[in-house]
């Protein structure tokens, strides 16, 4: 299987002079085309930063990523932005939208900038999605009349417009009650059997258990790694309880 990309040694620092510190200290890690995975670790051991350094989002201070087999410390910050826009798709805790806008125009926005002649598929495409995810009749609502995991959906329906070779999630179950956020999981499983690969970053045991390969860091070093079979809707318990038992092993 194809690497999508590749963490290279990554050093990422924050502060100046004797105040700075690396919060990604020497990180190599991979993503491989169509892969399924999570990053696990304890608050400000990285994981965010390591999300955001993989996508392009923040420059590293040393070591190298490299995406498609593109070295992204060679990209400008157009290139990046674009790449980041056409190959990649972002899920976050909370999603940014525009309060003055409905949930369809929030979702179809970033794909107008660049391609109003197209209005019209990309109108359809979005309403494909949100029919996919569950939210077909919400598409005249605001942003205030809906629910925290109905405007989850919405943020998935946005980040697959423009069909990315990967998802990015940080915590994006975080705010939601178990039930939505085991609806979430299987929207991310549906997304990534189709071939879509998907990296989030999660404090929850039960998130990253639907996965299929995790890494585990603490105090910005990659500190350890559980592969798990395809998840088959029936073996929960046994996949967390494995993920707890990792845990516990490399002390997190």
């Amino acid at each position: 299987m194809k690497k999508l990309i590749i963490g290279d040694d990554i050093v990422k620092s924050f502060g100046e002079g004797g105040e700075q510190r690396n919060v990604l200290d020497g990180v190599s890690t991979y993503i491989h085309e169509g892969e399924f995975v999570a990053v696990m670790g304890p608050s400000g051991s990285g994981k965010s930063t390591l999300m955001f350094a993989l996508s392009g989002t923040d420059g590293v201070n040393g070591g190298k990523v490299v995406f498609e087999d593109k070295d992204l410390s060679t990209l400008g910050e157009n290139e990046l932005a674009d790449m980041r826009r056409t190959k990649m798709g972002f899920v976050f805790q909370q999603p940014t939208m525009l309060k003055n806008l409905n949930i369809l125009d929030n979702i179809i926005l970033p794909s107008m900038r660049d391609n109003r002649k197209n209005a019209a598929n990309i109108t359809s495409k979005a309403r494909e999605l949100m029919k996919r995810v569950g939210i077909a009749e919400l598409e005249k609502r605001n942003i205030t009349q809906v629910s925290g995991g109905q405007l989850q959906r919405a943020g998935i329906c946005r980040a697959l417009m423009n069909n990315p070779s990967i998802i990015f999630g940080d915590e994006p179950t975080g705010a939601l009650n178990s039930i939505s956020a085991q609806e979430m999981m299987d929207i991310f499983s549906e997304i990534n059997a189709d071939g879509t690969a998907v990296m989030l970053v999660t404090h929850d045991a039960q998130v990253a258990a639907r996965t299929e390969r995790i890494m585990f860091m603490r105090d910005g070093k990659m500190v350890g790694e559980l592969k798990l079979p395809k998840f088959a809707g029936t073996d929960m318990d046994g996949r967390v309880k494995k993920v707890m038992v990792k845990m516990q092993e490399i002390g997190i």
